[in-house]
């Protein structure tokens, strides 16, 4: 199969499987969208879930998170993981936004950029999913998987994202992505990963000798 039918099966296949993509991160807006996709670095979706209620309750706006000390934010974050480097990275984005942005999310990749605690990664989930410009987040998850099907040689998630954006139509980015990840999740696991049963794997192949 050549990488043309093989990209065309794999987006039929994810289309059929998740034709809707909810965002996994619980959120009303895009501030809320931004504190969540950057507490979910190195932590599961759904432990972000289970804390930011909290969190949200006291401080849903940049204005009420900047009235929390940086020692309040992380005591309620810290079951996140990398709580000290979250807590201070939330309180100085929040403090941007306000002195920046008007109190509003920026809505450029150079600005989400620029604050703290956002990488590249983080600033396309917001641009995709909360102001629906064309974007290709990619994680580990969807590093491994793109590599395991023989989409990208990249050994990094820049280029993994790079090469993913020539085989994907721009259309389909920003839930493509997601597609990816649910599958990733319920099919094709890193570990205990059973060809024979993945819906892609086992028609596609699969790179990834381990699995």
């Amino acid at each position: 199969m050549n990488k043309k039918k093989k990209i065309e099966f794999i987006v039929k296949t994810l289309e059929d499987l998740y034709p809707e993509t909810p965002i996994p991160l619980d959120h009303k807006d895009s501030y809320t969208l931004l504190i969540a996709v950057l507490l979910s670095a190195q932590c599961t979706d759904e432990r972000v879930n289970k804390i930011t209620p909290a969190l949200f309750k006291k401080a849903d706006t940049p204005y009420k998170m900047v009235k929390l000390t940086i020692e309040e934010i992380r005591e309620i974050i810290k079951p996140c993981g990398l709580s000290p480097a979250k807590s201070k990275a939330i309180f100085g984005l929040s403090e941007i936004i306000i002195n920046e942005h008007n109190g509003a999310v920026p809505e450029s990749f150079e600005a989400l950029e620029r604050l703290p605690g956002v990488g590249h990664k983080t600033a396309s989930v917001v641009m995709s999913q909360s102001f629906g410009h064309p974007a290709f987040p990619v994680d580990t998850h969807i590093h491994r998987l793109a590599t395991r099907w023989g989409l990208t040689s990249g050994k990094n998630v820049t280029e993994t994202e790079r090469d993913l954006k020539q085989l994907i139509p721009e259309k389909l980015w920003n839930k493509a992505h997601l597609q990816i990840i649910f599958f990733g999740r319920q099919y094709c696991p890193a570990r205990g990963h059973n060809i024979l049963n993945c819906p892609i794997c086992s028609v596609v192949g699969c790179k990834d000798t381990k699995a």
